[in-house]
């Protein structure tokens, strides 16, 4: 099957989510509350679960680690070079800057198992655990500067911060969940993807962004252009199979993350411009992931 048959789902699902929201009458309200459950409840328990049942080797999570350090780093260094470059407001840029490093982690791990079966999900998992503290830390740090709040309590706060290091924490104990805690994580994570994508969807807004338009290409560049290069530039490096190669791939190409919004409009950041910039990254990447990963059949 080709790779936009297997894409197109979960784009079809983004499309639900904005129908649903601009055309079938479904309220800003309504969908605020199903962000809000999803972020702080039904994936949370995903990430947890996900990360908890991945076999975890030193040999396996070192190179996946290195990988998806380099792809962070990467990322925050040519988001934050359009500072010294285009000179945009301090707020605008670390309210834009964290869309050219997060990642949509629902639309992840939706395609990593279209493209990559089981295993391929598993080894998003861990890539999202590894990369989920790490954007976090960045995207917080940068508001967090202009807004005054606390670094380490916007951490502590953070839903997917806690579930990752807990899901890494109870991995490398070897610690198993009891049968019906297990079952009712497994329920909570199954609704998460579905409903998620749906909210990235109704979230998808085509205001703001006046005056940031050379900012908002920069982004765009980076996160769906730069990164997928990046992306193939590690794997070649660190000599990676296949299947990880491919992965790694489609992390880089993922869209800015919706919880990007959520974060600048809780920060006191220019969350309209992050609105534009997710829905128009969202839309293109509908098309670039299918190029990048037809690079690696």
């Amino acid at each position: 099957m080709s790779v936009a048959l297997l894409v197109l789902p979960d784009f079809m699902l983004v499309a639900l989510g904005w129908a649903l929201r601009h055309k079938l009458g479904f309220s800003r309200e309504f969908f605020a509350g199903a962000e809000r459950l999803v972020y702080f409840v039904l994936f949370p328990a995903l990430l947890f679960q996900a990360i908890l049942r991945t076999p975890i080797s030193a040999g396996n999570a070192a190179l996946l680690l290195q990988a998806t350090a380099a792809m962070i780093a990467a990322g925050v260094a040519l988001s934050w070079l359009a500072g010294p470059v285009l000179r945009p407001t301090s707020i605008g840029l670390a309210s834009a800057a964290q869309c050219g490093y997060r990642f949509n982690t629902y639309i992840g791990l939706a395609l990593s198992a279209s493209i990559g079966g089981a295993q391929g999900q598993t080894i998003m998992a861990l890539i999202i655990g590894f990369a989920v503290p790490m954007a976090n830390v960045v995207a917080v740090y940068g508001l967090a500067r202009h807004s005054g709040a606390n670094l380490l309590r916007e951490l502590a706060r953070n839903p997917l911060v806690v579930s990752t290091l807990a899901g890494l924490a109870c991995n490398l104990a070897g610690l198993q969940l009891p049968g019906p805690v297990d079952t009712v994580l497994a329920r909570l994570g199954a609704a998460a993807i579905a409903l998620g994508i749906l909210c990235v969807g109704a979230s998808l807004a085509w205001e703001g962004g006046k005056g940031y338009g050379a900012l908002i290409a920069w982004m765009l560049a980076v996160k769906l252009a730069a990164l997928p290069l990046v992306a193939l530039l590690v794997a070649h490096l660190l000599g990676m199979p296949p299947l990880e190669s491919r992965m790694l791939l489609l992390f880089g190409a993922l869209p800015t993350a919706s919880a990007a919004y959520v974060l600048a409009m809780r920060m006191g950041g220019d969350g309209r411009m992050v609105a534009l910039l997710l829905s128009l990254g969202t839309l293109a990447s509908a098309l670039t992931i299918p190029l990048w990963l037809m690079l690696t059949q």
